[in-house]
C-alpha cells in the first residue's frame, strides 16, 4: 500500500521527530533578561538603546540551529521602560519595573498570555527568554495542552548539571523546557546594536549560488531515497501541485544547516520547483538547455 504524502491524517505525520516538525512560533521576551544575556559577558559599555529589526532573524536562526524549522509568527515584547520604536510583528506590553514589585508584574502578564496562547491553540511553539523560576507552574499548563515550550538560555546550559549547583532554581526552569535554546553573548548583543542587519545589507547572495547549493541538496536527498519511496513521490507530484510537507520541512531543514539561514519566500519556491524537476527526471534537461546556449537560439540555415 503506498503512504499518502499528501494526507494530513498519515499516520507517518504523527511520528516525525522533533527536528522534522515545522509549524508556527511565538516569541515571549522579558526585555530586561534579554539585554542581561547579551550583556553579562561583555566588557563594554551598557546598551541603552536596543535595535529589534533583527530580532525575529536573529531568534528564527536560534531555533533553526536547534533543529527546530519553526518561523517567528510574532514577538512580545515585555520591557519595564517606555518604547518608542514600532517594529512590525512585534507587541510591546509595558510592565512595572522590577525593583519596584519584584517581578510580579511581568510574572502575570507573560504568565496569562502563555496561557491563553495554549488555550486557544494559537500557536505550535513558544519561545520563552526569561529566568524567573516562577514561570514553572505556567509552562508546565502549557505543555500540558500539547505546546512545545523553548527556553533562551546561554552557553551555561550547555552543562546542566553544573548549572544545577550553581544556579538551582535557573537548572529547574532551563530543565522544563522541550528544548534549551543557547545564544551567544556577543551575537545577540551585536544584533541589539544592528550590527548583524548592516552585515547582512552589504553582503548579498550570489542568487545562482543560492540555486547550485538548493540543487546539491536536493539531489544528494533524492538519491538517498529508496526506489519505492521515489516512485510514491512521483506518483504524489503528478496529482499535486505542491510537494508533501513532511518532504518539504526536511528540505527546508537542509537547506538552513547549509546556508546557516533560513530561505526567503522566493528560494523557498525556487526549493520547491527545483525538486518537482528533480523528483519527475526533468532537471537534467533543463540544466543542459540553460547551459547550451545554442539550444534555444533559432536555427540558421547556411547557404548551399
Amino acid at each position: 500500500m503506498k503512504r499518502d504524502y499528501f494526507s494530513h491524517s498519515s499516520k507517518d505525520a504523527h511520528r516525525q521527530p522533533l527536528d522534522q516538525q515545522g509549524g508556527s512560533c511565538i516569541a515571549l521576551i522579558d526585555a530586561r533578561f534579554l539585554v542581561w544575556l547579551a550583556q553579562h559577558n561583555q566588557t563594554g559599555p551598557k546598551q541603552d538603546a536596543l535595535n529589534r529589526f533583527d530580532l525575529a532573524q536573529f531568534l528564527t536562526g536560534a531555533l533553526g540551529h536547534a533543529g527546530l524549522d519553526v518561523s517567528i509568527k510574532r514577538i512580545y515584547w515585555y520591557a519595564e521602560e517606555n518604547e518608542t520604536l514600532d517594529v512590525d510583528g512585534q507587541i510591546v506590553r509595558k510592565v512595572l519595573s522590577h525593583d519596584s514589585d519584584g517581578g510580579i508584574s511581568l510574572l502575570k502578564s507573560i504568565g496569562q498570555d502563555l496561557s491563553r496562547l495554549a488555550e486557544s491553540k494559537a500557536c505550535d511553539h513558544v519561545l520563552l527568554a526569561t529566568d524567573d523560576e516562577r514561570f514553572l507552574t505556567a509552562i508546565d499548563g502549557a505543555q500540558l495542552t500539547g505546546m512545545q515550550v523553548h527556553i533562551l538560555a546561554d552557553d551555561a546550559a550547555s552543562n546542566m548539571q553544573q548549572l544545577h549547583q550553581s544556579d538551582p532554581g535557573w537548572g529547574r526552569l532551563l530543565s522544563q523546557a522541550d528544548r534549551r535554546i543557547v545564544v551567544q553573548s556577543k551575537s545577540l548583543a551585536d544584533m541589539l546594536q544592528g550590527s548583524v542587519g548592516k552585515v547582512a545589507a552589504q553582503v548579498q547572495e550570489d542568487p545562482e549560488v543560492v540555486r547550485e547549493s538548493i540543487t546539491e541538496v536536493i539531489v544528494s536527498w533524492w538519491d538517498d531515497e529508496p526506489e519505492d519511496k521515489r516512485e510514491e513521490l512521483r506518483d504524489a507530484l503528478h496529482i499535486s501541485r505542491g510537494i508533501p510537507q513532511e518532504v518539504d520541512r526536511q528540505l527546508l531543514l537542509r537547506m538552513r544547516h547549509r546556508l546557516t539561514r533560513a530561505l526567503t519566500l522566493p528560494e523557498k519556491k525556487m526549493l520547491r520547483e527545483i525538486f518537482r524537476s528533480v523528483a519527475l527526471g526533468t532537471h537534467a534537461a533543463e540544466s543542459s538547455q540553460n547551459n547550451d546556449p545554442l539550444a534555444s537560439a533559432p536555427l540558421i540555415e547556411e547557404p548551399v
